[in-house]
């Protein structure tokens, strides 16, 4: 599939510790992050995050296709690092979080190439949903200090935010817009194995 090249220069080394990750997955909120990088008035960029979301993973190493995902983000918990454009990212001008609190994707095809994975689902945003497909890379697998089973992806996509009705801008006087229409998304995530219930 050749999703990703990368080069040599990465921060460290994956890991790769178990032969077979196939099971279910909870995401570990407190290492794993979404974010999202836009540019602003043409020159810079501008990144963001969510710090309130859940999702869970079955991942099925023989048959990727029967693998699926689920996310839910609450939209109001958007962080940018700057208080006031926050407060206008959760207005009707973009998240509308009153009427629309919830952020979704829920995957409708898996796709496996090695340790890149393809995953298609439908991302729901102010209750427009639209297909995305977003390309992870496994970083690693381990298991971790407290015996837990814990998985590691990276993975971005490039959406084109009017489609989901996010299309508020302001035109800049010398030309262009202030903010870009193009927003990528970034996911880096830590699972963790679910452990099954004892009979």
């Amino acid at each position: 599939m050749g999703l990703f090249n990368r080069s040599t220069d990465t921060l460290e080394a994956t890991s790769a510790a178990i032969a077979d990750i196939a099971g279910d997955y909870t995401l570990d909120a407190a290492h794993t992050r979404i974010g999202f990088v836009a540019r602003h008035a043409m020159v810079t960029k501008v990144r963001g995050q969510f710090a309130d979301f859940e999702g869970s993973a079955h991942i099925d190493t023989a048959n990727p296709a029967g693998s699926s995902v689920k996310v839910v983000i609450k939209a109001a918990s958007v962080s940018t690092g700057n208080e006031q454009r926050d407060g206008h990212i959760v207005t009707p001008d973009f998240f509308d979080v009153e009427t629309y609190p919830e952020i979704t994707f829920v995957s409708t095809k898996v796709e496996r190439d090695g340790a890149e994975w393809g995953i298609t689902g439908d991302l729901t945003i102010n209750a427009v949903t639209k297909p995305v497909t977003i390309e992870f890379e496994e970083t690693g697998s381990v298991i971790d200090p407290w015996g837990n089973t814990r998985i590691g992806f990276e993975g971005e996509t490039t959406i084109s935010r009017s489609e989901w009705g996010l299309s508020w801008n302001a035109a800049l006087e010398a030309g262009g817009v202030l903010v870009s229409e193009k927003v990528k998304l970034e996911f880096d995530v830590s699972a963790v194995a679910q452990v099954p219930s004892q009979a």
